[in-house]
């Protein structure tokens, strides 16, 4: 017997507006959408009814996985303990970035991102999860073992997306050497001659695998159908590279120029929720609420705060005079999941899966009371 759910009285936040009406559910997916309030199913009180968030590009597990330097977690509870924040924060699909290439900030290997992999594959199959969990890989293409490491993931089918990124001083996100010098130092806690030698290793890293790195990864991602973004492009030039190597999405442009650029040839832009709710970025870089502005701001990703992904959109729409909060909404939801290769989620729709999260705003700070996955309640 079909299980038909009805969700009335709710603020819905539609592709291209929102309106006070109802949804019906029905095996899983969106049979209706209405005006106006129904006589019967669940009152939710004018509060608001998003879409399920639609995350591209979240480093959170990590933190799970590695809480202090030098420990690692058991990777099933890492992954668990990471999905529940993910999904209380109404994301309920979600791409794990795991990093290919050993980066002196984190010490992790390729095979224990290999590890997470398996985790993640293995929780999704036994239904343990509350969100719909992918993989994205972020490249560090300087690193040595960057194209190795990601041959050990390639072929994993909850891949949907690769990121190429050079995180080398002078350049990219770091293109000011003082913002480098207070990352690193402040993280690693390094003198300034440990931090020399480290950025002139890194340097030389870069000029030896970088390009070939890029463009080996580029062709495999092309030949399996994983979507391709480029990472932090500060100049026209990198814009050109990007364009060159077929890649769709362009996450956090440092600079305007190459925002611009990359609006214009068609990508995807992505950037960080966090630069949103902090109004600026932390490294010095362009504002995403300035590109929002400028209409140059197709997506947001929650980077290093799950939460910031939700916060971000009310954030959004009521600073930024020319963004409204569908179009914000948009932003979290129905872009990337396009952005991804999904069809069948990502809007209150009929004929989607029914992924929606129940907001409240308090303070200016949202509160999510409900998430349904496929029409099951998870939060």
């Amino acid at each position: 017997m079909s299980d038909e759910q009805i969700l009335t009285n709710a603020r819905i936040v539609l592709a291209d507006r929102t309106v006070l009406g109802t949804v019906v559910i029905l095996d899983g997916k969106i049979k209706e959408v209405a005006e106006g309030a129904s006589a019967n199913g669940t009152n939710l009180n004018g509060d608001f009814l998003l879409p399920g968030l639609v995350e591209l590009h979240t480093d959170h597990l990590e933190s799970h996985y590695a809480p202090r330097p030098r420990v690692r977690w058991n990777a099933m509870a890492a992954v668990q303990a990471h999905d529940a924040q993910v999904a209380s924060s109404g994301i309920t699909t979600v791409l794990d970035a795991l990093r290919m290439g050993l980066d002196e900030d984190s010490e992790m290997t390729g095979e224990e991102m290999r590890a997470l992999g398996d985790a993640i594959h293995s929780a999704k199959e036994s239904g343990r999860l509350r969100a719909d969990h992918y993989i994205h890989l972020r490249c560090e293409v300087s690193a040595p073992d960057c194209l190795e490491s990601f041959r050990l993931l390639q072929d994993e089918p909850l891949v949907r997306l690769a990121s190429l990124m050079d995180h080398s001083p002078g350049q990219r996100q770091f293109a000011d050497l003082e913002s480098y010098k207070r990352y690193y130092q402040g993280k690693l806690k390094m003198s300034d001659e440990a931090l020399e030698v480290f950025s002139a290793r890194r340097n030389r890293d870069s000029e030896r695998y970088s390009r070939p790195h890029r463009l080996a990864i580029a062709a495999e991602c092309h030949d399996r159908t994983i979507v391709l973004a480029s990472h932090d492009d500060a100049t026209v030039a990198h814009v050109d590279e990007a364009i060159s190597q077929g890649i769709h999405v362009a996450e956090f442009p440092t600079t305007m120029d190459a925002a611009r650029a990359s609006h214009k040839a068609g990508m995807a832009v992505l950037m960080g929720a966090p630069n949103v709710v902090r109004g600026g970025s932390h490294s010095g870089n362009v504002s995403a609420r300035e590109l929002a502005e400028a209409k140059m701001l197709d997506i947001l990703s929650s980077d290093y705060v799950p939460f910031s992904l939700l916060h971000s959109t009310f954030a959004l729409a009521s600073t930024v005079p020319t963004v409204e909060l569908h179009e914000a909404v948009r932003m979290v939801s129905k872009t990337p999941a396009e952005a991804a290769g999904f069809t069948d989620r990502g809007e209150i729709a009929e004929g989607r899966r029914a992924d929606m999260v129940r907001v409240q705003l308090a303070d200016d700070v949202p509160v999510v009371r409900t998430v349904w996955r496929e029409g099951n309640r998870v939060i």
